[in-house]
C-alpha cells in the first residue's frame, strides 16, 4: 500500500512539474500591418507562396542609408542581394548610383544587356570559363566591358588565365585585386603579395589595366568580443587596406593620379566606414530589404521590407503524430502552442515565422517542402486561405525561389518584378 501511494505521489508530482514547466502561450492575432496584407492577399493574391517586397519600406531604407553615407564614399549596390532588374533599378534611382557588384555570370549578362550604362564590379573571382562565356553571350554593344567592367582577381595564376583570355579576344580587361582584410577566404594577404600581380599588369598594358582593390570585411563584428572587439577587427582591416594602397603607390607612383576604385564594406559594416576609412566606395544590398541575418545594432533604424507569404491549406485541432496518435491531447496539454496544426502551401524556406505571433515548426512530425506543418495555440485566429508571413534569413537565395516578386505599396499588391536568371 505504501509503495502504491509512493508511485501515485511521484506520478502526480511529475504531472504537476510538467504543468509548471508548460511553455507560455505565445499566440495572438495579426498586428495591423500583417492583418491588412492578409486581407489584400486573400482578395487579390494568386493563392501560392510569394516573396513580397514592401516598396515603401525599401525606399525609406534607401533614404536612411543614403543620408548617412559620407560624402567621400560612393555606393555600390550588391546585385545578388536584390536579384531583380526592376528592384535594382529602383534602388539605383534612389541611391543615385550606377555602380553594381555582381556575383553570377548569368546575372552579369542580364544586367549588361538591360542596363548598358551601369558600372559593374565582380564580387568574387570567377573561373575564366565564366568570363569567356560572358563575352560570348554579350549582345548589347552599348555596354563596353573595357570601360565599365572590373574582373576580380585573387592570384597571379588566375590573372594569367585572364591575360590569355584578353589576348584571345583582342581586348583589355580592367582588373580589381581582392584583398584579404581579415576574412581569410582568399585574396592578397600582405602588401608584398601585391607585387607579382602588379608586375604582370605592368608588363601587358595592352590587355590588362588595374582598376582598384576590393576588400570584404564580413568578419568584423562576428568574432566573439572576448577574442577581438568589433573596433579592433575593423581597424585591422583598414590598416591592411591602407598598407596595400601605400605599397601600390610606392611601386607605381603614377597610380596615385588615377581614379582607382577602392571598394569595401557590406551591409553589416556599411556604417563603420566613416570619412576616414581607406575605401572610396562601399557595397551593400541586403540591409535595404533587411532579412533576419541583418537584425544588427548598426542597422536598427531600417525596417524589414521582404517577406514570404504562404496560404494555409488545412486547419486541424491538436497535433497528431503518425504512429503515436494517442498522444494528440498530451501535446496540447504540455504545450499550449501545439493546440492547433496548420498545413501550409510549401515550406523548408530559409526563413523565420513573423506573423501571426506564436507559430512554430513541429520537429516530431517531420519536414516538408510541399505541405509543412505549423503549430500554434487557439489564440492564433488563422483560417484556411489566410496567410502565414515569414522573414527570410537572407535575401540573395530566397528572393530567387518564388518567381516574380510581389510588390506591395500602400498595403496593396501593386505589381510584379521578375527575378534575374539562375
Amino acid at each position: 500500500m505504501k509503495r502504491r501511494n509512493l508511485i501515485l505521489g511521484m506520478t502526480g508530482l511529475a504531472a504537476a512539474s510538467a504543468l509548471l514547466l508548460r511553455p507560455q502561450d505565445k499566440g495572438g492575432p495579426y498586428p495591423p500591418y500583417f492583418s491588412a496584407l492578409n486581407q489584400e492577399l486573400r482578395r487579390n493574391g494568386p493563392g501560392r507562396p510569394l516573396l513580397l517586397i514592401d516598396k515603401d519600406r525599401l525606399l525609406a531604407n534607401c533614404h536612411k542609408v543614403k543620408a548617412q553615407l559620407p560624402a567621400s564614399k560612393a555606393f555600390r549596390i550588391v546585385a545578388k542581394s536584390l536579384p531583380s532588374l526592376p528592384l535594382l533599378q529602383t534602388v539605383m534611382d534612389v541611391m543615385d548610383s550606377k555602380r553594381l557588384m555582381v556575383f553570377h555570370q548569368p546575372h552579369l549578362n542580364a544586367i549588361a544587356e538591360a542596363m548598358p550604362a551601369s558600372d559593374l564590379l565582380l564580387g568574387k573571382p570567377m573561373p575564366v570559363n565564366a568570363a569567356a562565356q560572358f563575352y560570348r553571350a554579350l549582345k548589347n554593344t552599348a555596354f563596353n566591358p573595357a570601360l565599365q567592367l572590373q574582373w576580380l582577381i585573387d592570384t597571379p595564376e588566375r590573372l594569367r588565365e585572364y591575360q590569355q583570355l584578353a589576348t584571345s579576344l583582342g581586348t583589355r580587361l580592367r582588373i580589381s585585386i581582392e584583398l584579404d582584410v581579415g576574412l581569410h577566404r582568399g585574396g592578397v594577404a600582405s602588401p608584398e603579395a601585391l607585387k607579382p600581380l602588379l608586375d604582370i599588369m605592368a608588363g601587358d598594358k595592352e590587355h590588362l589595366e588595374l582598376a582598384g582593390f576590393m576588400g570584404y570585411d564580413a568578419h568584423v563584428g562576428k568574432i566573439p568580443s572576448i577574442i577581438e572587439t568589433r573596433a579592433h577587427s575593423f581597424e585591422k582591416a583598414c590598416a591592411h587596406y591602407r598598407n596595400c594602397q601605400q605599397a601600390l603607390y610606392a611601386w607605381q607612383p603614377e597610380m596615385a593620379q588615377k581614379a582607382l576604385v577602392f571598394n569595401g564594406g557590406g551591409s553589416p559594416t556599411l556604417r563603420l566606414h566613416k570619412a576616414d576609412s581607406p575605401v572610396n566606395e562601399v557595397a551593400s544590398g541586403s540591409c535595404l530589404v533587411k532579412p533576419t541575418d541583418f537584425d544588427l545594432d548598426l542597422l536598427a533604424d531600417l525596417e524589414p521590407a521582404a517577406f514570404i507569404a504562404t496560404p494555409v491549406l488545412k486547419v486541424l485541432e491538436g497535433t497528431t503524430i503518425p504512429g503515436i496518435e494517442g498522444t494528440r491531447r498530451l501535446f496540447s496539454l504540455l504545450n499550449p502552442n501545439a493546440e492547433r496544426s496548420y498545413f501550409i502551401y510549401g515550406g523548408l524556406w530559409q526563413a523565420h515565422y513573423e506573423s501571426p505571433p506564436g507559430l512554430f515548426d513541429n520537429s516530431l512530425y517531420g519536414k516538408s517542402s510541399n505541405q509543412a506543418i505549423v503549430n500554434s495555440s487557439h489564440n492564433v485566429p488563422l483560417h484556411v486561405n489566410d496567410q502565414i508571413f515569414m522573414r527570410p534569413t537572407q535575401s540573395e537565395r530566397v528572393l530567387l525561389e518564388f518567381g516574380d516578386l510581389a510588390v506591395i505599396s500602400n498595403g496593396r499588391l501593386a505589381g510584379w518584378w521578375p527575378v534575374l536568371p539562375t
